[in-house]
């Protein structure tokens, strides 16, 4: 069994309570070394390697959508957290899912996963932080247990985890995340991402995802925050109202631009935004910045935030061939979020395996 499940399964005796508590122990020297280090060691970048050899790296598709599609209720206000309490070897299965269809990185489930979204369950803080790495640790394990088959590395990069570090409203569950219209300070965001950023860097991903920012301050707020752990990278995706502005109402180009003078964001773009904006979105972030471009839209279906459903057509085979003209448009970073699967990704890999310069 994974390691990570086996001591933090529901109904455990007392010996595995007490195996537990070692357990926790010895993470939490393991995080604190790690956390220290990222204090003290060179930047290194994780991307810039891969994207000397592949013209294409190809990131997952929708997490808390496909868990919904294998059955999950996610009508809670942890969303795909839930499931990490509740049935984290599916979480499991779907990243295995996603490396075998080809992505090359994949993004834990902590997009929604909060020490105050626990708490507030009732769950204790030492148990919220372990939930939070097990997140990572459910990535990598399903990475390095996909990876140990010598035939699946030809042709492909060892794979990478990107920590999901969602926005603020995503912990409000009220549709802030698409306004980013929070009343808070830069240091009060500060203060709140802190806490579970530092989790996630104790569980040892290769780099976070600061995802679905709906304003310019959200970012600056994580930007600052990384500078406390120099060692760190991490991608800036934006969600998005148009083919110009974060959904908060800022041109994308300045965001970019403003991103472009820290070091530490390794790539800049945007997610969670209907593909239809995504060609004018990449064009204004390389108006501004010569880093790489991330997207990974949804699917193309319209979600209505009262009804909390899905509306719309939308095909694999148009999302595929949407993604050629991203890449012809410069993003290197293509993947999908909400509604897309597996499959989505499977196609995406199946084309950017034939791209002239791939390894």
């Amino acid at each position: 069994m994974i390691l990570s499940l086996a001591f933090l399964s529901i109904g455990m005796n007392l010996g595995s309570w007490c195996k537990l508590q070692v357990y926790n122990t010895t993470l939490r020297c393991i995080a604190h070394e790690r956390l220290e280090s990222m204090k003290t060691s060179v930047l290194t970048n994780p991307l810039s390697p891969l994207l000397a050899q592949y013209p294409v790296l190809v990131l997952d598709g929708a997490l808390a959508t496909e868990l919904e599609r294998r059955g999950c209720d996610l009508h809670d206000p942890l969303w795909s957290a839930k499931t990490l309490l509740e049935n984290p070897e599916l979480i499991y299965q779907v990243h295995l899912d996603y490396f075998q269809a080809g992505a090359d990185c994949v993004i834990t489930a902590s997009y929604q996963a909060t020490l105050e979204g626990f708490m507030r369950r009732g769950l204790t803080h030492e148990t919220a932080l372990a939930l939070i790495q097990r997140s990572v640790r459910l990535a990598t394990e399903a990475r390095d247990a996909f990876w140990m088959d010598e035939t699946r590395r030809i042709g492909r990069p060892r794979p990478l985890i990107a920590a999901s570090v969602g926005p603020y409203g995503a912990f409000l569950a009220d549709g802030s995340e698409y306004q980013g219209e929070y009343g808070l300070s830069e240091t009060a965001l500060m203060g709140f991402h802190r806490p579970r950023l530092a989790a996630l860097l104790g569980a040892g991903p290769d780099l976070l995802a600061c995802e679905t920012l709906p304003c310019f301050a959200e970012a600056k707020a994580l930007a600052r925050l990384l500078a406390e752990f120099p060692r760190v990278c991490a991608w800036f995706s934006f969600s998005a109202r148009d083919g110009m502005h974060t959904c908060h109402g800022e041109r994308l180009a300045d965001c970019a631009a403003w991103l472009d003078q820290i070091p530490q964001a390794i790539a800049i773009g945007v997610n969670c935004t209907a593909p239809r904006y995504i060609p004018a979105l990449i064009a204004a972030i390389r108006s501004a910045t010569a880093k790489p471009v991330v997207v990974y839209p949804n699917s193309g279906e319209t979600y209505n935030v009262e009804r909390r459903d899905w509306s719309g057509a939308a095909t694999c085979a148009t999302f595929v061939a949407e993604a050629r003209g991203w890449y012809a448009g410069g993003a290197q970073l293509i993947g999908g979020c909400c509604r897309t699967t597996p499959e989505h990704i499977r196609a995406i890999a199946a084309w950017a395996r034939q791209l002239p310069g791939a390894a």
